[in-house]
């Protein structure tokens, strides 16, 4: 994965056309579809969420609708969601590139830009937390 200092970083304001509820989980419904399709991330994430897609996909709207419209709707522990899940920075990558395309699919460009800005920063934060890659930090357990 590129470092943050290598990506162009949308500034930290909201998109000039607002994020609506509809349009997060049509992009949350469509990413999920395709991380279950590839053949990288689908078993890693059916490993964790079998039998709870429709759960997971609900707390996924929530959490990037929060994250869209500030809707405060979300409350959960992503570091500790992500713990354990076998991830390396080659599967954020992927995770990333899936997610990048599908907002750019599904999304005004306005609203696009700043989601996929959003998640490359949750990227490097979970990265970091779960001890993954060269931004890592080397904690003392």
């Amino acid at each position: 994965m590129a470092n943050a200092s290598a990506r162009t970083r949308v500034p930290l304001v909201a998109p000039r056309v607002p994020i609506h509820d509809g349009d997060v989980a049509r992009l949350v419904h469509t990413f999920y579809a395709r991380i279950r399709d590839d053949a990288e991330l689908g078993p890693i994430f059916e490993a964790r969420l079998a039998g709870r897609w429709d759960a997971h996909l609900a707390k996924m709207v929530d959490f990037w609708s929060a994250i869209a419209g500030e809707t405060g709707r979300y409350s959960g522990r992503p570091q500790r969601a992500h713990g354990g899940m076998g991830l390396d920075e080659a599967a954020f990558a992927r995770w990333l590139a899936l997610f990048e395309a599908t907002a750019r699919d599904v999304c005004p460009p306005d609203a696009a830009a700043f989601l996929v800005d959003r998640a490359h920063r949750i990227a490097d934060s979970l990265m970091i937390g779960l001890g993954i890659g060269p931004q890592a930090l080397d904690l003392p357990a």
